[in-house]
């Protein structure tokens, strides 16, 4: 009997330092999610204000130098948009074509 009260004991201990050791691992990783939150929230703060900045630049540098009278921003960055796709085209297309005029005269086609 003397031995069954010691195991109690010391299965109650175990169980306490268990407990306690599994408290301070929840607070720990709590402490840990509070703190990624927040640095991930200030990193969130400090680049949608960069990125804000860069557009109001691009907009007002856009509206200054690129549009046409009576057009708007969003209007002239679709058309250059679309002058740009349409140059690249061509650009691959200029390619292809100098490809296969050399390929003629190396004989290969």
């Amino acid at each position: 009997m003397a031995k069954s009260k010691l195991v109690n004991a010391n299965e109650k201990i175990a169980e306490s330092v268990v407990g306690g050791c599994k408290k301070i691992e929840e607070s720990v990783i709590g402490g840990y999610k509070k703190i990624e939150e927040n640095v991930v929230g200030g990193y969130k703060k400090i680049e949608d204000g960069a990125v804000g900045g860069f557009n109001k630049i691009a907009d007002k540098f856009v509206d200054s130098f690129l549009t046409k009278e009576g057009e708007s921003v969003e209007e002239a960055r679709e058309r250059l948009a679309r002058e740009q796709k349409a140059a690249m085209e061509k650009n691959v297309q200029q390619a292809q074509d100098a490809a296969v005029c050399a390929d003629r005269k190396a004989g290969i086609r």
